[in-house]
């Protein structure tokens, strides 16, 4: 994608998704938008127009009547991309809408690339690049964790965050660079302590964002659960009563499931992907049910949390050495609550639930609210908060932490006493990283055509 040629180019794609639809929306920008649009509209002249505006007619390509259509006009520069923009809502047929696209093209309009008017809205300065990405992860988004971290980025909270970082060094970096100015009265307008203080306070924050990615990335992709046990621990059974439907096959015979079964859960507006595997027993003779064992282990391997399932009927417990390595991340849950009840009872014991150790009874329902509750808690906790800013992106957090070796190297060069010549490298190393998240110094033109070449046509 050639990033920074044509901008002068009017440009027009579909801005809805494609198919069948009740409308459809047709979208151009640029210098001669509404010259175009005007020249396919039959209806009000449109030059004459003010901007936000509405306006009821016909769409025409010759002597060819297209569609009944509403016309909405935004001029220059209060648009989404800053320039000229209309867009034109017709009725949701691909055929129709694709004639309209035509008539603007045979009027002078190219057909946008991916992302162009987003890209667009970024040359223009109406979004820096952390907003125009979070543009892409806010149409992506598939819960509301996910929603309200990027549109915490798309309101500028992660830019606001970068500018006083990048304010803060900028002030230091040039009292440095005014003592070289003076380098033979030895004078220091820059105060070491108050710039070490400076620097740590910006590698705490610096080292809080990167930290947070982890967090941020389990949001945006979402948090992987496995769920392991024996074969019959009940791991279908609670895979469906956690999705509230027949999903997963249930049988009373050991081995059913021999591959992985991969659902979404949503819990308090985080999305989860269960991940049912196959029973594990370590002596199996059948060979497609081992590699399905194989597989289990390799997914808890992975797994951002694993459930263990446990059969409290069963009386010879699983023993899964393994697992140990993988105890931060692990929920034991004791199965079949009821049954085992049921039996103790019978014997004249009389039991009470203790939820500290997660029991379930997935074919009643009993324990699951509880369950998914501490499922929550162990993957998220009160970390989710749209106060907060969590770092989502891979390319920032690679910035972020070449800002942080930057920070660090200027802090070792205080210790060492090095002058403001050489301090003042790396603290431009560290500006030049927090401006190439957000776009304030030029940003090469590969990593823009990647970043913008992963939006859909149309935005």
């Amino acid at each position: 994608m050639n990033m920074l040629a044509d901008i002068q180019d009017t440009i027009v794609a579909l801005a809805t998704a494609p198919g069948v639809g009740a409308i459809g929306v047709v979208r151009l920008s640029g210098p001669q938008a509404v010259t175009i649009a005007d020249a396919v509209f039959k209806g009000k002249d449109l030059r004459k127009q003010p901007s936000h505006s509405l306006h009821f007619g016909h769409i025409i390509l010759g002597e060819e009547m297209i569609d009944e259509v509403v016309v909405s006009l935004y001029r220059n520069p209060k648009s989404y991309t800053g320039e000229d923009t209309v867009e034109i809502s017709g009725h949701g047929s691909p055929f129709i809408l694709g004639k309209i696209i035509e008539a603007c093209v045979a009027h002078g309009a190219r057909l946008a690339q991916p992302g162009e008017f987003t890209q667009r809205a970024f040359l223009h300065g109406k979004l820096d690049l952390t907003q125009a990405e979070a543009v892409a992860d806010l149409i992506a988004a598939n819960s509301r964790a996910a929603q309200q971290t990027a549109l915490n980025q798309l309101r500028g909270g992660f830019s606001g965050d970068l500018k006083l970082l990048r304010e803060e060094l900028i002030n230091f970096a040039a009292l440095v660079e005014l003592e070289l100015d003076f380098s033979d009265e030895d004078v220091e307008f820059a105060d070491r302590t108050q710039l070490k203080n400076l620097v740590q306070r910006t590698y705490k924050k610096v080292s809080q964002l990167i930290d947070s990615f982890q967090l941020g990335n389990v949001i945006k992709n979402g948090i992987s659960v496995a769920i392991i046990g024996k074969p019959n621990a009940g791991k279908s059974t609670l895979l469906n009563a956690l999705l509230n439907e027949e999903r997963a096959i249930v049988s009373d015979i050991a081995g059913t499931t021999r591959d992985t079964i991969e659902e979404t859960l949503n819990i308090n507006g985080v999305l989860f992907r269960l991940i049912d595997t196959a029973g594990i027993r370590e002596h199996s003779t059948d060979q497609i049910e081992n590699m399905g064992i194989e597989r289990s282990k390799q997914n808890a391997q992975r797994a951002n949390l694993i459930l263990h399932l446990i059969d409290m009927t069963d009386e010879a417990p699983d023993q899964f050495p393994w697992l140990k390595a993988f105890s931060e991340k692990t929920i034991e849950v004791y199965t079949k609550f009821d049954k085992w009840q049921q039996q103790k009872e019978a014997a004249g014991i009389a039991v009470e639930a203790d939820f500290s150790q997660h029991p379930i009874a997935a074919k009643t329902g009993f324990g699951i609210d509880e369950l998914k509750a501490v499922i929550f808690e162990k993957a998220i906790g009160d970390a989710v908060s749209t106060e907060n800013t969590i770092v989502t992106n891979a390319r920032h957090h690679v910035a972020l932490q070449k800002i942080a070796e930057s920070l660090e190297a200027v802090e070792a060069g205080m210790q060492q006493g090095l002058s403001g010549d050489l301090l003042t490298i790396d603290i431009r190393r560290a500006l030049h990283y927090l401006g190439e998240i957000t776009g304030q110094v030029e940003v090469d033109r590969d990593i823009l055509g990647t970043i913008f070449g992963k939006f859909c046509i149309g935005k």
